[in-house]
């Protein structure tokens, strides 16, 4: 990956990494896996526009909010969940 497309904040990733047990560095794989879904985070989106992105990282489905700056993709948090997982499967119509 090409670390100048993404940004974090360095203390905000340590906390992601206790919390979910993901690194952002991890987390920007999913925005090269093709099949990936971006939705609109509507319900934190109130300084500024915040995404999702649910994308394959490994043998899962990850979950990754975000915003972008400057042209830049600012990862806020990541994680693997289960309705991120959902939603993937939904878009890219994969039945269980």
């Amino acid at each position: 990956m090409h670390r100048e497309n993404f940004e974090w904040d360095p203390e905000k990733d340590l906390l992601n990494q206790a919390r979910h047990g993901v690194t952002f560095a991890e987390a920007q794989y999913a925005f090269v896996d093709p099949d990936r879904v971006i939705a609109e985070d509507l319900s934190h989106s109130t300084g500024e526009k915040r995404y999702y992105c649910f994308g394959r990282v490994g043998s899962g489905i990850m979950t990754v909010r975000f915003t972008y700056r400057r042209r830049i993709i600012r990862i806020i948090g990541a994680g693997f969940w289960r309705k991120g997982r959902q939603i993937y499967e939904r878009e890219n119509q994969i039945h269980r």
